[in-house]
């Protein structure tokens, strides 16, 4: 059963992100999708994350197809035109890739390329009017195509800092909705509470939701979150308890489990962000019994 599929008939969905390398030796990335293969319904591929240059989504998604999973691949403007974003989509319908999560992409003078000229020429609307208009058989010019893509394409929400922002939020989330959105992916916050609170707003909006769950790997990493992302709510008793901890790396795959575990309820899917620890995802899986 496809990812499509199991989030329409509002099957619990599982997701894990990776990056594709930066050079072109793949082994790290087949090998942990193989160990992943009969425990997750699709592998979400950023493309260039955080502004970093990496091996391309498109590159990434076709490798996870070769392993038998399916792909969800990042699309946004910052780094295309939309002649190049068109021509991307269309092979990706080819290429067997059809899952599409639209995003902001991040600023790029925070990545490894400075001197690189962002684009933005679609923002996340135009990208999902795009998305609509290639699969009923146009392109943005107008022209016809031979031939008409499928996708089932997402959006993701910003990280969320308090009520006021919830809701411009939420606002945000049906104008993407309205524009073809057929799922909405929420950032991760480790604050239970706090995340259930905007989980549930997010539900109310009739689509299927998931959850990320980030994989904090450090007090150092844990530290910086809670100063430098304020919708994160990490809590300082969330750090002392990893500080605490006679073996961190092992406490953090359980803080990691036991988020999934009490979100499981509230939301159609989880994605697991392991951040570069792709690795420790079967154990993260076997502590949130998965």
């Amino acid at each position: 059963m496809t990812f499509q599929n199991k989030l329409s008939k509002g099957d619990f969905v599982v997701l894990a992100e990776m990056n594709t390398p930066k050079g072109v030796d793949i082994s790290d990335l087949v090998t942990n999708v193989r160990h992943l293969k009969s425990r997750i319904d699709a592998v979400v591929i950023p493309d260039m994350d955080n502004g970093v240059m990496h091996m391309s989504a498109l590159a990434g998604g076709s490798i996870i197809r070769q392993q038998g999973l399916e792909p969800v691949i990042h699309i946004y403007g910052r780094d295309r035109n939309q002649m190049a974003i068109q021509g991307d989509m269309l092979a990706a319908h080819v290429l067997g890739i059809h899952n599409l999560l639209v995003v902001q992409g991040e600023n790029i003078i925070h990545g490894d390329h400075q001197n690189a000229k962002p684009v933005d020429d679609l923002n996340e609307l135009d990208l999902l009017d795009m998305v609509q208009s290639l699969v009923k058989g146009t392109d943005l010019a107008g022209f016809e195509l031979k031939g008409r893509p499928q996708f089932f394409t997402g959006c993701r929400v910003q990280p969320i800092r308090d009520d006021n922002h919830l809701e411009k939020e939420i606002i945000s989330a049906r104008a993407k909705i309205d524009a073809g959105a057929q799922y909405i992916m929420v950032p991760p916050v480790f604050d239970i509470a706090w995340y259930t609170h905007i989980l549930k707003q997010f539900t109310s909006l009739n689509v299927p939701v998931i959850a990320t769950v980030f994989m904090l790997k450090n007090v150092g990493m844990a530290r910086y979150l809670s100063i430098n992302d304020p919708g994160s709510k990490l809590s300082e008793e969330l750090i002392t308890r990893i500080r605490k901890a006679k073996d961190r790396e092992t406490e953090c795959i359980h803080i990691a489990g036991e988020m999934i575990k009490e979100l499981k309820a509230e939301v159609e899917g989880i994605m697991i962000s392991a951040s570069g620890w792709e690795d420790r995802l079967p154990a993260i899986l076997d502590c949130a019994g998965l």
